[in-house]
């Protein structure tokens, strides 16, 4: 009796994972569908547990073809899953070429610091201590309320630039620069309660660079709608929003591109994947490291989710995370220098065109269902931040 349960338990176990592994294939941008594109590296580590079990049963009751299957199937499974990890390990071939030759030798640098510090986290001292120790070229809080604001006032004695929007609920966004800003704006693309920042950065020996930072709001999030009543956030609205930015890059190839942020989304994603081929842009951990960022506490339980993007004009001097004192996300600090650029235009295919406007679409519909109107957004904790 107990070797028929545990056999039938395998079978249970493994069909499950491979629902699981399948899910994210469905084109829907509902939240429970969605999260499971996050865990992959996790669920092939729990796939041990089924080998485990089968070989005891086998052990138990002799090897027979019914085992090999069921292995097969695992395999088939972790296999799957390492197809969207894989790339970001060294066995891959990069996307973002290395630096030739010593940072500072004969090299314009540009060093970009991006973090999510979690607003509840008050330890703004370490938080400042760990920028200052870091001295990035352009610096992106995210989730920067007034507390935080006014934690790293004396950034601004560092940096003559500052572009974004002060705002409780994790929604604040805000640039510091030390280098000219010839344009900055802060744009709401799909809904009014999520700002991101659009600049042109004078980069000396390098000329403009466009610069956005971003913050779609994460799938299964937990809010209210016009009726008052609670529920979790699906992918539509985020979507969107990676989208509508992959369109302003794709509209404006011949400029030299940096985009980052927290994304809500794993950069082996479906989304993520269509973002960089409808922009073009790169992902400098592409044959490098996987560099997961949340969550902080977790090592167990960490996905790649924080993301910096670039055009081609770039190589890689260097990236890495870092630790932000008291945040579920880790900073991710990325040392750029230039390279020639093309001028080449992306060259998406008109799928993935279709694709990409649909997804613009029921983002907007997401967001009218969700999303307080203009109006309604001012009220509460919310200050632009410009100088």
């Amino acid at each position: 009796m107990f070797l028929k349960l545990l056999l039938w338990g395998i079978r249970l176990l493994v069909l499950l994972m491979v629902v699981v592994a399948l899910l994210p294939l469905i084109p829907s941008g509902q939240w429970w569908i969605r999260l499971w594109d996050f865990p992959r590296l996790q669920l092939t580590g729990v796939l041990v547990l089924p080998v485990l079990l089968l070989g005891v049963h086998a052990w138990l009751k002799r090897p027979r073809k019914e085992h090999a299957v069921w292995i097969v199937v695992i395999f088939a499974i972790a296999g799957w899953h390492l197809t969207h990890i894989l790339p970001f390990t060294t066995i891959w071939s990069t996307e973002v070429p290395t630096a030739e030759g010593q940072p500072g030798e004969n090299q314009t640098t540009l060093k970009v610091l991006t973090a999510n510090v979690t607003y509840t986290n008050d330890h703004y001292a370490e938080v400042l201590a760990m920028v200052r120790r870091e001295d990035p070229d352009l610096l992106l809080l995210i989730e920067v309320d007034s507390a935080w604001a006014e934690g790293m006032a004396p950034l601004d004695e560092h940096y003559a630039h500052r572009v974004g929007e002060v705002r409780g609920e994790g929604l604040g966004i805000v640039l510091w620069s030390r280098i000219p800003l010839l344009e900055q704006a802060v744009e709401h693309l799909v809904s009014e309660r999520r700002p991101s920042v659009f600049a042109t950065i004078d980069v000396p020996d390098i000329g403009p660079v466009r610069f956005v930072g971003a913050h779609p709001v994460p799938p299964g999030l937990q809010e209210r709608n016009f009726s008052n009543e609670e529920g979790r956030r699906d992918s539509r609205e985020r979507d969107a929003e990676l989208m509508l930015i992959a369109r302003h890059v794709e509209e404006d190839p011949d400029n030299r591109w940096i985009v980052t942020g927290d994304f809500n989304d794993v950069a082996w994603s479906d989304t993520t994947r269509l973002f960089a081929d409808l922009s073009d842009l790169k992902d400098p951990r592409l044959g490098r490291r996987l560099l997961s960022t949340y969550h902080a506490k977790y090592p167990w339980w960490r996905y790649p989710i924080d993301h910096l993007f670039v055009s081609d004009g770039f190589h890689l001097i260097d990236i890495d995370r870092v630790k932000v004192q008291g945040s579920d996300h880790f900073g991710l600090s990325t040392t750029l220098t230039v390279a020639r650029k093309d001028h080449g235009k992306p060259e998406a295919s008109a799928e993935d065109e279709q694709e990409a406007q649909e997804m613009v679409e029921e983002g907007a519909e997401d967001a009218e269902e969700h999303d307080v109107s203009s109006s309604e957004a001012g009220e509460g904790e919310r200050e632009s931040e410009s100088n």
